[in-house]
C-alpha cells in the first residue's frame, strides 16, 4: 500500500510515521503534487499554527491539491482543523472541505485549563475509522481550539463544551486528537483507515 504523508511546515509528523511504522506500513513524506495523487491513502497530520501554515499551504499549491485529492485522506490535529472553513486562530481562512469554523475554547470555570491537553474519552459514530468501536475509548488531545459539533462530527468529546473529535465527509477524514499518540485505541483508528 502506498501511504503518503503531507510534507509542510508542521510539527509531529515524525510520530506518525512512527505509528505508521509499529503497523508494518512505510510512508513517503512529501509535498509532491505527482506523489501525492498517486498515494493508495493521505495523511494531512501536524501541530502548529494556522495562519501561518495556510500561508505556506497556498505558496506551495498544497492548498488546491489537498482540497482536489480523491482517495481517503485523513488529517490529524492541525490537519482537522485546516480542512475546516476558517479558523479564530489569526483569523485563517483555511480549505473549507468541512463547512464549519475552529473556535478558541473559552474557559467557563477555574478549572478549564486552555489547552485541552491529555487523555479524554470520545463517543463516535461506529462507522469508517471507528468501525468496530461500541463503546467511549480514551484518546490524547492538545488543542487550544475546537471544531463545534455538526452534520460531519463522526466523534464528539466534551471539554468545557461538546466538540468534534472527529469530522467525515466523502473521502475526508479528520481527528483533533492524535491517533498516533492514543496508545492501542489509536493503533486500532489508524488500521481501520488504511483499511478503508
Amino acid at each position: 500500500m502506498n501511504i503518503a504523508i503531507v510534507k509542510y511546515n508542521a510539527g509531529n509528523i515524525h510520530s506518525v510515521i512512527n505509528a505508521l511504522g509499529r503497523l508494518g506500513v512505510k510512508a513517503l513524506l512529501t509535498g509532491s503534487e505527482e506523489e501525492l495523487r498517486k498515494a493508495d491513502k493521505v495523511i494531512f497530520p501536524g501541530v502548529g499554527e494556522a495562519s501561518t501554515t495556510m500561508d505556506y499551504l497556498r505558496a506551495h499549491n498544497l492548498d488546491r491539491i489537498i482540497r482536489d485529492l480523491k482517495q481517503p485522506v485523513l488529517g490529524i490535529c492541525l490537519g482537522q482543523q485546516l480542512m475546516c472553513s476558517r479558523s479564530e486562530e489569526g483569523n485563517a481562512e483555511c480549505l473549507g472541505i468541512f463547512d464549519v469554523p475552529v473556535l478558541k475554547f473559552q474557559p467557563q470555570r477555574h478549572e478549564d485549563k486552555v489547552p485541552h491537553m491529555g487523555w479524554n474519552t470520545i463517543d463516535t459514530d461506529g462507522k469508517g475509522i471507528f468501525k468496530g468501536f461500541d463503546k467511549p475509548e480514551y484518546v490524547y488531545f492538545v488543542h487550544s481550539f475546537y471544531v463545534p459539533v455538526c452534520e460531519c462530527t463522526a466523534a464528539k468529546t466534551d471539554y468545557i463544551l461538546p466538540f468534534s473529535a472527529s469530522l467525515h465527509k466523502d473521502n475526508f477524514y479528520a481527528t483533533q486528537f492524535h491517533p498516533e499518540k492514543s496508545g492501542g485505541t489509536g493503533e486500532r483508528i489508524l488500521k481501520n483507515f488504511l483499511d478503508i
